[in-house]
């Protein structure tokens, strides 16, 4: 039941902090309501499965969807000011929440954040790919800059799953096939595979062709939620996230 809340929290987390980013001067409104109603989704979802073993987690998330509905009036009435700083609340919430179900050590602290700027950032463009076919005019730097945000968080991502491996390694007296292939699905389709899809988006927005990139980001965001559920699932057993 762990594993759960903390995939959609660590989405929540990772797709408002992709929606802070987003300059709402380049992307129009729309798209931040839309999405603040995935997050309302997401948040709710974790708050009703964390309120079955009680503590404070299932509260923040509650607040986290509180605010994510505000957030999405606060978009439709076009009150920019007000929307992006319930959007940053709604990604500390988040992580908050994240954090109050587990009581993580520093390690896993920072793991949920690099594990939540993945998921969400590679989200957040596909998200804004789909967006560009409801609205071709808009320029494509949102976009592109969302794909380095969401490259940068892959690399750090590895920096803390290859700490946790070797740590995870050096404490384990035997290691078996299963966990292997669970490892090799990791890190060869939820990282260096969403790292290489992310490649292939970039290079084809210079066509451009926003269509084709967003099918390239559909793979991705396929391949970083298996990544990161599999790092879930993994980590679960382990002394260090993974």
């Amino acid at each position: 039941m762990e594993i759960l809340p903390q995939f959609l929290l660590r989405l929540a987390f990772g797709l408002a902090v992709g929606m802070a980013i987003t300059s709402p001067r380049k992307v129009s409104s729309g798209f931040f309501r839309n999405h603040l109603y995935v997050t309302l989704g997401l948040t709710t979802l974790a708050a009703l499965v964390l309120s079955q073993v009680g503590g404070i987690s299932a509260g923040l998330a509650t607040v986290a969807a509180v605010l994510s509905f505000l957030g999405a009036a606060a978009w439709l009435y076009e009150c920019q000011g007000m929307g992006r700083a319930l959007i940053v609340a709604i990604a500390g919430f988040s992580l908050a929440a994240g954090w109050a179900a587990t009581s993580p050590d520093l390690f896993h602290a920072v793991a949920f954040v690099t594990s939540g700027l993945v998921l969400g950032g590679v989200f957040t463009c596909m998200l804004l790919g789909h967006w560009y076919l409801n609205a071709p005019g808009m320029e494509l730097a949102p976009l592109r800059r969302l794909i380095v945000m969401a490259a940068i968080a892959v690399a750090l991502q590895m920096l803390v799953a290859g700490s946790g491996l070797g740590l995870e390694a050096s404490h384990r007296t035997s290691v078996g096939i299963d966990w292997l292939l669970f490892i090799a699905l990791r890190w060869l389709f939820g990282l260096f595979g969403v790292l290489g899809l992310l490649w292939m988006a970039w290079q084809t927005l210079k066509i451009p062709n926003t269509q084709s990139a967003t099918g390239i980001l559909y793979v991705a965001v396929i391949g970083v939620f298996i990544g990161e559920l599999t790092g879930l699932l993994l980590s679960a057993e382990s002394a260090f996230p993974l």
